[in-house]
């Protein structure tokens, strides 16, 4: 999946597949996760949001399942 670089201390990089609403996070740490049924609007939010960190902490983590791939 194709991810975007994004300006955080948490996050590295974010991709999103809509067809099947899975959102992929790179973090600063190293690892990679793939979030699933995560709907257009959270990863648009996750996008604008001006601390791409503190919105993944109240918006995503713990609120979708999750698998990390790398």
């Amino acid at each position: 999946m194709l991810r975007t670089s994004v300006a955080s201390s948490d996050l590295r990089s974010v991709g999103y597949d809509s067809q099947t609403q899975t959102l992929e996070i790179e973090f600063n740490s190293g690892g990679v996760y793939q979030y699933f049924n995560v709907p257009v609007g959270v990863f648009q939010g996750l996008m604008s949001a001006v601390s791409h960190g503190k919105y993944f902490h109240q918006n995503i983590k713990n609120n979708y399942s999750y698998r990390q791939i790398g």
